[in-house]
């Protein structure tokens, strides 16, 4: 793998996160993060439109008239997200039904439109590809992350409802890590999404501080050596 594509991971992973750095598609990383497998679910969905509409865009890049591109990949968008509902309706339809709204909601997620203005409108096929796929997958891991510490907070359990997704096997992944009467609420809704989403992206500014400190000292111990 080249350096450029290299690059497109580590931003779409990390240092350009769609969720952590650029704060966009909050509604339903906020709302639908209660456990980790709807963070899961809504992450999967989410890919699947980035990376249909980035190559599509792409490949197609060249023909689209520039005064009402926008439109154009509003309605790209707006195909991949029927048909990730008709595959969600027929394979997982209680996940389908607990994802609600948020589901066709995702033609509105700016980080996909952002994508394919910002970058499959400018690029090849393949990178694009590769830009979706990064960008997808950090935005899901934001959403499991954030699901599984308010599940974890809220109801002291991991990967309950994986049979919504994986089907009725997947009942055995539940874990119960500590058993509760009444659910913790405050950690379940949207006022604990909003404090668990900050505390990432404070430990996110906290790594990329320490990782910049410790570059400058590397950076100052090479020039001294090179000096001696």
């Amino acid at each position: 793998m080249n350096l450029a594509n290299k690059q497109i991971i580590e931003n779409g992973l990390w240092s350009n996160n769609a969720a952590l750095v650029q704060l966009l598609g909050l509604c339903p990383l906020l709302a639908v993060t209660g456990t980790l497998i709807n963070g899961l679910g809504l992450g999967i969905a989410t890919t699947f439109v980035l990376v249909g509409s980035n190559v599509t865009v792409s490949i197609i890049r060249k023909h689209i008239p520039q005064e009402i591109r926008i439109p154009i990949f509003v309605m790209l968008i707006a195909s991949f997200v029927t048909n990730i509902q008709l595959l969600m309706n027929a394979f997982t339809y209680e996940l389908y039904l607990t994802l609600g709204i948020f589901i066709p909601l995702i033609v509105t997620n700016c980080s996909i439109i952002g994508r394919a203005e910002a970058f499959a409108s400018k690029n090849a096929p393949f990178p694009s590809f590769i830009d979706a796929l990064a960008q997808g997958t950090g935005f899901t891991l934001v959403l499991m992350i954030l699901g599984g510490l308010r599940e974890l907070i809220g109801q002291g359990t991991l990967f309950d409802g994986a049979h919504l997704l994986l089907g009725d096997w997947a009942k055995i992944l539940t874990i119960k890590l500590y058993l509760t009467e009444q659910k913790f609420l405050f950690a379940i809704l949207p006022p604990g999404a909003f404090i668990g989403l900050g505390l990432l992206v404070a430990a996110k500014n906290i790594i990329d501080e320490k990782q910049k400190e410790a570059t400058k000292v590397a950076s100052l111990n090479q020039i001294t050596l090179q000096q001696n």
